[in-house]
């Protein structure tokens, strides 16, 4: 019983320090941030392993820029910008070199997946051909409701967590098996 208590304590300090960083890398900072023009308020998410440290918006530019601080190389983000504040054919510009992230859309809002490598401090300018689109009336513009979900970001480390716990479960049956079948 020794050898398996022993064999089960040496493998979580050799599984935990390896699968460590991964799970670290998957986690997720929400920021929400409140873009005010014109007296009123869009709410524009973000789900990262980045922090968000500040946000401007420019209206005559049609401009959103985020300003990144991230201490991983390999960063990993999602964005929910409503339509009704920046919409149209959106550009977009890392460092000032243009960047191409994979985006989704729908009616209300455009769901950005950003995926770049770079630690330390970063800005994410986001240039859209409209805003307040589809927005006529102030009425249209008080219905702009605040996204209340936002999709998770893709766990890719389900197979990792897996086999975390289970091997160690494994070994542990397999030495309970063993010891059964010596005592028969």
């Amino acid at each position: 019983m020794k050898t398996i208590l022993f064999t089960f304590v040496v493998l979580i300090f050799v599984l935990t320090p390896v699968y460590g960083q991964l799970l670290s890398d998957a986690t997720g900072l929400v920021n929400q941030l409140d873009v005010e023009i014109g007296g009123q308020t869009f709410e524009v998410k973000t789900v990262s392993n980045f922090n968000v440290r500040d946000f401007e918006f420019d209206v005559d530019d049609k401009k959103l820029t985020l300003f990144i601080s991230s201490g991983l190389e390999n960063n990993l983000g999602e964005l929910i910008i409503p339509k009704s504040l920046l919409g149209g054919n959106m550009t977009f510009y890392l460092n000032d070199d243009e960047y191409f992230p994979k985006v989704d859309a729908t009616e209300r809002i455009s769901f950005v997946t950003l995926n770049f490598t770079g630690s330390g401090d970063n800005k994410l300018d986001i240039l859209g051909t409209t805003y307040f689109f589809g927005l006529t009336e102030k009425d249209d513009i008080l219905e702009n409701q605040p996204i209340s979900a936002i999709p998770p970001i893709e766990n890719t480390n389900d197979s990792l967590l897996w086999i975390f716990f289970a091997v160690p479960l494994v070994i542990v049956i397999v030495f309970v098996a063993i010891k059964i079948k010596k005592r028969n």
